[in-house]
């Protein structure tokens, strides 16, 4: 009985230094860009990654943690329907690293995601520090325009009204500024903005 009470209060004493040798490290931070695929990874220690239970859960800004992945394996898992035939959840045991596969990620998708798992049965999960996802639309370029200009035809009359266009096309952002000269005149600065769609 004696040996027995020895043993217990070794074990319970034990349990609290192998729970500190937990761990679960995240990537601070990704980018990805709205129709992308991107893959977040949680290389674990301390435990047996095979034979645990494993989750991904997430945080939009101003809002609550949000579950979207359980995983224990490829025949026995869930999905939140919001990430659903689009994210995808896989163990590599041979280096310790739960990942979430990201394909045509959305703008909506920015948030914290949170490796978790509770190796022991019940409470209390254990979380890594989390990976800052930002979803963000893709820069385009500076594109110079190219310009054409078309000047009127001579007119024998003083008092004819001409004009001469100059046309700018082709070129990002589709805000432009043009300086005209006319002969000896002075400059004039004119600012248009594109008749075009924005996402033209």
């Amino acid at each position: 009985m004696m040996t027995s009470t020895i043993f217990l209060s070794l074990l319970l004493a034990l349990l609290p230094c192998v729970q500190s040798e937990i761990t679960l490290i995240q990537p601070e931070a990704e980018t990805g860009h709205p129709g992308g695929s991107l893959s977040l990874t949680c290389k674990t220690s301390g435990f047996n990654l095979g034979s645990s239970s494993m989750y991904w859960i997430r945080q939009v800004p101003g809002q609550g943690l949000e579950w979207i992945v359980y995983y224990y394996s490829s025949s026995s898992n869930n999905y939140a329907p919001a990430i659903k035939d689009r994210f995808t959840a896989s163990k590599d045991t041979s280096n310790n690293i739960f990942a979430l596969e990201m394909r045509s990620v959305k703008i909506d998708d920015t948030a914290i995601y949170y490796c978790a798992t509770d190796w022991r049965v019940g409470p209390p999960m254990i979380f890594g520090s989390g990976t800052q996802l930002t979803v963000e639309p893709r820069q385009k370029s500076i594109v110079k325009p190219k310009l054409s200009a078309f000047y009127p035809p001579k007119s024998s009359s003083k008092d004819a009204v001409q004009a001469a266009v100059c046309l700018a096309s082709d070129f990002f952002p589709k805000d432009i500024s043009l300086q005209l000269a006319f002969g000896d005149k002075p400059k004039a600065d004119v600012t248009r903005p594109s008749v075009l769609k924005p996402d033209e």
